[in-house]
């Protein structure tokens, strides 16, 4: 394995697997959320004012690489409105490729054994089946059932609030995935024996980035030299999806018209997101969350780190004005206190932004009364169609639809 003795900020080595930079973890008042319970609960039995229930990792709650389809069993049933926080847990430091041991992963980043979450642990050592090489890496938490929810229903999912649970998170760039396959990363590739025994064999390349800062002002620290870059933390879950209507094991990386790896980086706290039930129940279920991405996550993952997601399910009936989408032709759709957000996804990136533009004609000419024609020029001369990400199979473009252009 090659080795450098080049610098990045204080200490770092890097080898053909490993980008370490030894930055001491000095986040203010940062305290690690560990799991409060160890099933799915009424908010009330573990003293949580801020929820109706509460919903941890655990290999109960959990499937590793695959989605909840038309035949899986919920680990929860809610009513409509119902406030539930999700201890979610980033698959970053319990893959194969890192070792699946994720205090002996963060070890070399310099992070003490109770800097690293309980769930993660028990995940990574459980017998729990993960291929590394066909099933996706996100830990897949649900699903939970929603009262009364039936196909042509609208799940609506409000982001109340999204807390970071380690101050560290990692990205990473992994052979034959990113914009660039065989191009990054650049070193001579897997070699023979390559497994969660031997994972340095994989030579993918991983970056360990601490978080830093208070509570309201974190930031990731990236080390440039003698400077560091700091970089707003912004929450996200880059996976949000209600169960498709199959009875095959769907891959946990492409996301469809049932929402899935989205990764749509406004999907911050007041945000929301509505999703089209599928299946009775609508399963909803979360992974992959995230403390900052940039469109189009190049490298394949962006700042991946586990949060504490608090969202609030409620249920909108088949005919409901409140539901934005197309019921002839459902999709997610998203808005934030900024932006309506149209969604288009397709294996060809031509194809999801067509899919994008004809959603964001639709919505705009029926929102505003606006005729059609009128309404592609004015996505043309003033909406920006941005590319959420290129990396998870289907890609992905979002239309960002200025609400205060219709006050």
């Amino acid at each position: 394995m090659r080795s450098s003795s080049r610098r990045c900020g204080f200490l770092v080595v890097v080898s053909a697997a490993v980008l370490v930079c030894m930055l001491p973890l000095r986040a203010q008042n940062f305290q690690v959320l560990q799991p409060l319970a160890d099933k799915p609960v009424r908010a009330a039995e573990i003293k949580l004012k801020s929820a109706d229930f509460y919903v941890p990792a655990t290999v109960d709650t959990v499937r590793w690489g695959f989605l909840p389809n038309n035949e899986s069993k919920p680990v929860l049933t809610v009513p409509s409105e119902a406030v539930v926080i999700f201890d979610t847990l980033s698959h970053e430091g319990v893959l194969e490729d890192q070792g699946r041991d994720p205090e002996k992963f963060f070890g070399k980043f310099g992070i003490r054994p109770e800097q690293v979450l309980d769930d993660a642990k028990a995940i990574a050592k459980s017998g729990m089946a993960h291929d590394f090489a066909k099933d996706g890496p996100h830990v897949v938490i649900g699903p939970v059932a929603v009262e009364g929810a039936q196909p042509g229903d609208v799940l609506k999912v409000e982001m109340v609030s999204l807390l970071p649970r380690v101050p560290y998170g990692v990205i990473s760039n992994r052979h034959g995935k990113g914009a660039l396959p065989g191009e990054f990363p650049e070193n001579s590739g897997p070699q023979p024996g390559a497994s969660a025994s031997s994972p340095d064999l994989y030579n993918n390349v991983f970056k360990f980035v601490p978080i830093k800062g208070s509570a309201g002002n974190w930031y990731a620290a990236f080390s440039i030299g003698p400077k560091e870059l700091r970089l707003p933390v912004r929450p996200f879950m880059g996976t949000m999806g209600v169960a498709p209507n199959v009875n095959t094991r769907a891959n946990s990386i492409p996301p469809g018209d049932y929402g899935g790896n989205l990764d749509i980086r406004y999907l911050t706290a007041g945000s929301t997101l509505y999703l089209p039930v599928q299946v009775p129940g609508a399963l909803f279920f979360l992974a992959d969350p995230h403390f900052i991405q940039g469109n189009g996550e190049v490298a394949l993952t962006a700042v991946e780190g586990s949060l504490r997601a608090t969202l609030r399910l409620s249920l909108l009936k088949a005919g409901d004005a409140a539901i934005p989408t197309n019921a002839k032709s459902p999709a997610p759709f998203a808005e934030t206190a900024e932006y309506w957000i149209a969604i288009g996804l397709d294996p060809d990136l031509n194809e999801a932004m067509k899919k994008a533009t004809r959603e964001a004609v639709r919505f705009v000419s029926s929102k505003t009364g606006m005729d059609r024609a009128t309404a592609m020029a004015y996505l043309s001369a003033w909406v920006d169609f941005e590319v959420s990400q290129v990396v998870d199979r289907t890609k992905g473009i979002h239309a960002l639809i200025r609400k205060a252009d219709f006050k």
